[in-house]
């Protein structure tokens, strides 16, 4: 039934229909977490309709050819000489060598894998009217590179999707880190920042799919890369709502103005919500590779380790989809 409606909905994105994105059923769920840093609480309850989200996160083939149609590339894209961390020294501030023909996509200066996610750090940088100036160009950055209403996903329709139907389990998958001994994501093994053992085979960004899909069938929400949110940065999540009828339906995440970064009174750069970890998580130093964990991410810096994906809400505010796609409890 699901797949003949999307077949007649012309506003659909060609992807939508192709199955490169992913229909997730609207519900309530806990957001959030008591257990682990402070910016994660309160837990509290959340609404949210249903929406498309991409299996992946974009991929350097995929945004190769935006590049390569529109001719608009970052700044962190152009190949030249750049530092790149080579993660192997055992002092912090000779964590980079310099390599020649490198850029924040192919870091080592070789060439890189098609399918790995996007390291695409600060997406906003990718309008060159904009270059020189701090004004971010808030949702028409994702119309030069998405089609047909794409958009960066909430804070909380990611952690929705992130949790793969579960509701209050650790991570994507379940409560235990490595069920059966199984890697699950790309995140550091080892002491970081000087040792990555690289058990689950990569030591920097992987191919997208290179681990078992969560329970929407979506791969990569957890490790790999950090992934844009299109909410603004807050310290805390609101409290609890006192009633049934008056938890939060769509949240739409902190104040603008107040996502400025406190300790830097003097530099007023806003900051969004970044999810989902990175592999360069480590149990030792960041413990932030779960569905709850957040990140803030000043909108103007361009790193290794931190891509997209993108959402498409329906006009209709469709908060079920086919039979059988409903959140396990």
């Amino acid at each position: 039934m699901l797949r003949a409606d999307l077949d007649h909905c012309e506003w659909l994105p060609d992807d939508m229909k192709t199955g490169e994105m992913v229909f997730i059923p609207g519900g309530t769920f806990r957001m959030g977490s008591d257990h682990h840093y402070p910016e994660e609480a309160p837990s509290h309850r959340v609404c949210v309709d249903g929406f498309w989200i991409d299996r992946t996160p974009v991929t350097n083939r995929q945004f190769k050819k935006f590049v390569n149609a529109t001719g608009q590339a970052q700044v962190s894209l152009i190949s030249r000489t750049i530092p790149v961390r080579s993660g192997r020294c055992s002092t912090p501030a000779r964590w980079y060598s310099r390599r020649c023909r490198a850029s924040r996509i192919l870091p080592t200066g070789a060439s890189g894998g098609p399918s790995c996610a996007v390291p695409i750090g600060a997406i906003l940088t990718a309008r060159p009217r904009y270059q020189g100036t701090r004004r971010p160009p808030g949702r028409a950055r994702l119309l030069l590179w998405a089609p047909a209403g794409k958009d960066l996903p909430t804070e909380a329709e990611w952690e929705f999707a992130a949790r793969g139907g579960l509701d209050g389990e650790e991570f994507a998958w379940g409560d235990a880190p490595m069920p059966g001994g199984r890697h699950m994501a790309n995140v550091w093994q080892g002491n970081f920042p000087v040792q990555n053992v690289g058990e689950d085979g990569f030591e920097r960004t992987s191919p997208v799919m290179a681990f078992p899909p969560n329970g929407y069938g979506l791969h990569d929400m957890i490790g790999n890369v950090w992934e844009w949110t299109s909410d603004w940065w807050s310290s805390r999540h609101p409290a609890e709502a006192a009633k049934p009828c008056c938890i939060p339906r769509n949240p739409r995440g902190g104040d603008e103005e107040a996502s400025h970064d406190p300790s830097l009174p003097d530099i007023r750069i806003r900051r969004k919500v970044l999810k989902g970890g990175s592999h360069l998580c480590a149990p030792n130093c960041c413990r932030r590779y779960r569905p709850a964990a957040r990140h803030a991410e000043a909108i103007d810096t361009s790193t290794s380790h931190v891509g997209f994906r993108c959402v498409v809400r329906s006009p209709l505010g469709i908060r079920e989809a086919a039979p059988g796609r409903h959140p396990r409890r």
